[in-house]
């Protein structure tokens, strides 16, 4: 058995192939045979380009501002909380009664 390996293609060649597809000559399925594609790869490209505009395509790994913006927040919040524990513990720590030693 042969594994398919996924191909992974850069937001300016979906963006080149897009604009091959808006020849009304040339019908999605001849562009995407042309170019190698899966079937649909035009559709499912159009669909994220008009869903998140200038942000689609980001690549791997990448993020939209949204997505990074969140991402950020939430990295806040643990630090926040993390600071918050320690400062529990460090209370309670000093308001514990210091311990009276009897000298002889």
């Amino acid at each position: 058995m042969s594994e398919k390996k996924r191909r992974s293609y850069d937001s300016s060649f979906k963006l080149g192939a897009l604009r091959l597809a808006d020849d009304p000559d040339k019908p999605d399925a001849e562009v995407e045979r042309d170019l190698g594609l899966f079937g649909g790869a035009i559709k499912d490209w159009r669909k994220q380009l008009r869903s998140h505009g200038e942000d689609a395509f980001s690549g791997s790994g990448h993020q939209t501002p949204l997505e990074e913006e969140n991402r950020q927040l939430l990295r806040k919040l643990e630090i926040a909380r993390e600071e918050r524990d320690i400062l529990k513990k460090a209370i309670a720590i000093f308001s514990k009664k210091p311990k009276t030693s009897s000298g002889s």
